[in-house]
């Protein structure tokens, strides 16, 4: 499981729908909601969303940052010549928040909702843990909610639990009590439904009877992406503020998304001399940390991993992504490829070798080129067979390769490559 941020327009689209089916004051919400990018065009957009010329609007970035509103980046009770600008002023603009620096290329617009903000902020938030998941809930919420945490109640929901089995523990919310509560339970049936493993409204407040969301932080599960596909239609998961993704990281994104396997790929240096290709969530920290430790750090190229069984297609496109990006540009010492993993428990260590050895081979010339030493450590099922046929590789290849099983341990194997005693 891969916990990916959401933009909150998206986020507030699933919300608003989702929510329609138990609170009928939510049904058509979603429909005054707007993105604006670099490239969108004013007048589209107004035709697209009249609403825009009729009500007062908020804009603010989206692009997983919070407090924004501490930050001044909030637009709020505007009309729209006042947004566009204000969002013309900022697009594309270099900004630090808190210690992150980046470019503001994604706006989003929605009506503006006059409220009393100590009076009428609320906070609501859902977190999931290993065995179960937490409701926090409070009646003060907004822009200083965490200096107020003693008023949060927490209340736990037990895996496989229905939210309507449990008792919600909840603070003085007054005569909005019932209807709040209705809110929440209803909240966390979406949350459930939707592969959420995080989903934060801060702060909620009050149009008339009405309970409206401001701004809203939500991370989905992108192993549900197939079960939740109606629900999230196409949901797009950005990089972090700050970061962007190569479209290497979102080649391999793509193939994580349309497996139930696992498949992860963060460039670190592409000029990096040392390449790992590690299946296994832990064993890809433990090979990582350990060229660190014997003080590579800098020449470490790429961090990610594969697991859970990949397909033999799948790793064969790993493996392809990883020795692309490993032989475009020559070091005079030459490369290292660490083709690493820890002892696994049902992935199939000859079917995953087979791709990589497909990858392998089709990259020989660059390998040669780029003279790449090899080394491999691997242990579960089929890994004698899956050995075998790398030492096989190693004859006719044309590079180094080194072969060792489980007996020896993954931190001498990345001692090894490095220069260290056999």
């Amino acid at each position: 499981m891969a916990q990916r941020g959401i933009r909150e327009y998206e986020g507030k689209k699933i919300l608003f729908d989702g929510l329609a089916g138990h609170i009928p004051s939510f049904k058509g919400k979603s429909e005054k909601l707007a993105l604006v990018r670099p490239d969108t065009d004013p007048k589209k957009l107004v035709k697209d969303h009249p609403w825009l010329l009729k009500e007062k609007l908020v804009a603010k970035p989206d692009q997983l940052f919070g407090k924004r509103g501490k930050h001044g980046l909030l637009c709020l009770n505007a009309d729209w010549k006042t947004a566009w600008k204000w969002i013309s002023a900022r697009m594309n603009k270099t900004v630090t928040v808190g210690k992150t620096t980046g470019e503001l290329n994604t706006f989003m617009i929605e009506p503006f909702t006059p409220h009393k903000e100590d009076a009428e902020e609320c906070y609501v938030a859902i977190r999931a843990y290993r065995d179960y998941d937490t409701v926090y809930l409070s009646n003060k919420g907004g822009i200083y909610v965490e200096e107020n945490w003693e008023k949060v109640k927490e209340t736990r929901v037990p895996i496989l639990s229905s939210i309507d089995d449990v008792k919600l523990n909840m603070p003085d919310f007054g005569k909005r009590r019932a209807q709040i509560e209705e809110f929440v339970r209803a909240l966390y049936k979406l949350y459930a439904e939707g592969g959420f493993t995080y989903l934060e409204i801060n702060p909620f407040t009050f149009s008339g009877d009405d309970i409206v969301p401001l701004d809203l932080v939500a991370k989905v599960d992108d192993t549900a992406a197939f079960e939740c596909a109606k629900l999230w239609g196409d949901l797009e998961f950005p990089a972090p503020f700050g970061s962007t993704h190569t479209k290497e990281e979102d080649f391999i994104r793509g193939l994580d998304e349309k497996t139930g396997a696992s498949l992860k790929l963060t460039v670190l240096n592409p000029k990096g001399r040392i390449w790992n290709m590690v299946a296994g969530g832990g064993a890809s920290v433990i090979y990582a940390d350990t060229v660190c430790d014997l003080g590579y750090s800098k020449e470490l190229a790429n961090y990610g991993e594969y697991s859970g069984d990949p397909s033999t297609e799948d790793t064969y496109q790993y493996a392809k992504t990883v020795l692309d990006l490993m032989t475009r540009e020559k070091d005079s010492r030459g490369k290292v490829l660490i083709i690493g993993g820890g002892i696994a428990n049902f992935t199939d260590v000859a079917k995953t070798f087979t791709g990589i050895i497909k990858a392998l081979n089709e990259y020989k010339a660059k390998l040669i080129a780029n003279k790449v030493k090899i080394y491999v450590r691997r242990g579960g099922p089929n890994y004698k067979e899956g050995l075998e046929n790398m030492r096989r590789l190693g004859d006719t290849l044309g590079v180094p390769i080194e072969v060792y099983g489980p007996e020896t341990h993954m931190t001498s194997v990345v001692s090894m490559a490095l220069g260290g005693k056999k």
